[in-house]
C-alpha cells in the first residue's frame, strides 16, 4: 500500500505500483482520456506528480512510437484505476513496467475525482507519494521545510547540441525541455535542425547560420531561465522566431510583457484557442502552469493573436516589428488533436519570405 500526502494534510491510501522509491514534487491534474504515455515521457512534466483524471489509465499498453523523450522527468502518476493486462497492437508493455523501469512511482484505487477538486479550489500544491506505514507528520514538516526546485529546464535540456539533417530550412532548435513531437514536424518538413541547450547565447547561435529559431516546451517559470530571456531579446530582429509554451512565455518576457503562475494551470488536450485574426475556434493540446499576463502585453510591440475561449488566457503574440511570433499550447500535439499543426508551415512560409526580403535587400 502507499499513500498520497498533500501539504494541506490530505492523506489518500491507495495500492502502489511502479517504483517503490519515495517522490516528492507539485501534484497537478491532466484531463485527457488518452495519451498517457506521451504525458509521462513529456519533459514539461519535470519535477510534478500527475494526477489523471480519466478514470482506467494504461488499457493500451506502452510502445515504442509514442515516447516524447527518451528518460522522462515525470516525478510520480495518481489514477483511479491502472491496467495491467492492455489490449492494442502496438502494446509492447504494460505501464507498470514501464514505471518500474524509469523509476517513476504510481498510486492507484485513489478518489481522483476528490482530488481534482482540491487542486482546482486551492491550487497546485506540494505532494509527496510514499509507503501507507510512513507517519503524516515528518511528510508535512519535510514539504514546509522544503521549496520546489527551481533548475528543472537545466535538469531536462540537451547537454550539448546536436544535429538532425536534412535539406531545407536551418532551425536552430533551442531545447528547454523538448518534445519528440516538435522534431518529428520539422523532420517530415525536411528541415536541418541543430537541437542547442537553454543556455545558448544568441552570438553562438546567429554563428550556426539559421534561417529560423525555434523556442520549445519546457517545465517550470520561465523567469528561472534568464539566460534564454536574454538570448531572445538579442535574437529578435535578427532572424525569425517561432515559441511554442515556455518558449512563447519566454518571448513575452523578451519583448517586454509579465508573466505569473497560473492557479492550476492548463494540462489536457481539449482546450478551445480562439485565433483572433482569422475568426476560428481550434481545439489544442496544453500543458502549463503560468501564463502571460494580458495587460503586460499592451505597453509593448507584442500583439494579442490568440486567447482561451476557457478564462480569456493569452493564447497566441505576435511582434508588431521583428518577425517573431509563439503560441502557449502545443501544435505538435502528442498527444492531442492537430488541428494547429498548420503553425509549423507558417513558421517556413515566414523564414521563406525573410529570406526573399534579404535577398532583395542585397540588390538596392
Amino acid at each position: 500500500m502507499k499513500q498520497l500526502v498533500l501539504e494541506d494534510g490530505t492523506v489518500f491510501i491507495g495500492q502502489g505500483f511502479g517504483s517503490d522509491r519515495e517522490s516528492f514534487g507539485e501534484v497537478v491534474f491532466n484531463t485527457g482520456m488518452t495519451g498517457y504515455q506521451e504525458v509521462i515521457s513529456d519533459p514539461s512534466y519535470c519535477g510534478q506528480i500527475v494526477t489523471f483524471t480519466y478514470p482506467l489509465v494504461g488499457n493500451y499498453g506502452i510502445n515504442r512510437d509514442d515516447f516524447e523523450t527518451v528518460n522522462p522527468a515525470i516525478l510520480g502518476v495518481v489514477v483511479k484505476e491502472h491496467c495491467d493486462h492492455p489490449s492494442n497492437f502496438r502494446s509492447e508493455e504494460t505501464l507498470d513496467q514501464l514505471l518500474k523501469a524509469k523509476r517513476i512511482p504510481g498510486i492507484s484505487g485513489i478518489d481522483t475525482r476528490k482530488l481534482t477538486k482540491i487542486i482546482r479550489q486551492h491550487g497546485t500544491m506540494k505532494a509527496v507519494i510514499t509507503s501507507a506505514d510512513r507517519p503524516v507528520e515528518p511528510i508535512l514538516q519535510m514539504m514546509k521545510d522544503t521549496p520546489l526546485p527551481k533548475d528543472q529546464v537545466k535538469q531536462v535540456s540537451t547537454v550539448k547540441p546536436y544535429v538532425v539533417p536534412g535539406r531545407g530550412d536551418r532551425i536552430v532548435l533551442i531545447d528547454f525541455g523538448m518534445k519528440h513531437g516538435i522534431l518529428r514536424e520539422f523532420t517530415k518538413r525536411n528541415c536541418h535542425v541543430t537541437v542547442v541547450p537553454y543556455h545558448t547565447t544568441a552570438d553562438e547561435i546567429l554563428r550556426l547560420k539559421p534561417d529560423g529559431v525555434m523556442l520549445s516546451n519546457g517545465p517550470g517559470d520561465p523567469k528561472d531561465v534568464p539566460e534564454a530571456i536574454q538570448t531572445i531579446r538579442l535574437l529578435m530582429g535578427q532572424v525569425p522566431i517561432f515559441g511554442i509554451c515556455l518558449g512563447h512565455q519566454l518571448i513575452a518576457l523578451a519583448g517586454g510583457a509579465d508573466t505569473s503562475k497560473m492557479k492550476f494551470g492548463h494540462r489536457g488536450v481539449n482546450q478551445p484557442v480562439k485565433d483572433l485574426r482569422s475568426n476560428r475556434t481550434r481545439i489544442t493540446s496544453q500543458n502549463h502552469g503560468y501564463a502571460v499576463d494580458s495587460v503586460s502585453v499592451q505597453s509593448t510591440k507584442l500583439r494579442l493573436t490568440q486567447v482561451s475561449l476557457n478564462d480569456d488566457t493569452v493564447e497566441g503574440l505576435e511582434h508588431s516589428v521583428c518577425n517573431v511570433f509563439s503560441v502557449q499550447y502545443h501544435p505538435e500535439s502528442s498527444p492531442g488533436p492537430d488541428d494547429t499543426a498548420y503553425l509549423f508551415d507558417e513558421f517556413l512560409e515566414r523564414i521563406k519570405q525573410w529570406k526573399k526580403k534579404n535577398k532583395e535587400a542585397l540588390y538596392v
